[in-house]
C-alpha cells in the first residue's frame, strides 16, 4: 500500500485567473501557517507566470491525500 501526499495551491492571477501549483510527496506535517507563508513568498516572488499573467494573491490550499493497493496477480 502505498500513500500519496499532493499539496495543491491555487492563487489568482492578474487577468482574474486562477493558477494552481501542485507538490508532490508534500510533509504529512504541514501547518496552514507554513503553506500561507510559502504562498505569500511564491506571490512577492514573482517567479511563476502564466496565460493568466502574474500571481497577485492566494485563493485555496489543500492536501491531497491518496491510498494505492496494488494486487499480486496469479
Amino acid at each position: 500500500m502505498a500513500i500519496q501526499r499532493v499539496l495543491q495551491m491555487d492563487f489568482t492571477t492578474e487577468l482574474g485567473r486562477n493558477h494552481r501549483i501542485r507538490v508532490y510527496d508534500a510533509r504529512e506535517d504541514l501547518t496552514s501557517e507554513e503553506v500561507s507563508a510559502a504562498m505569500d513568498q511564491i506571490v512577492a516572488g514573482n517567479i511563476f507566470s502564466g496565460n493568466g499573467g502574474a500571481l497577485t494573491g492566494k485563493a485555496r490550499a489543500q492536501m491531497i491525500v491518496s491510498e494505492t493497493t496494488e494486487f499480486d496477480l496469479v
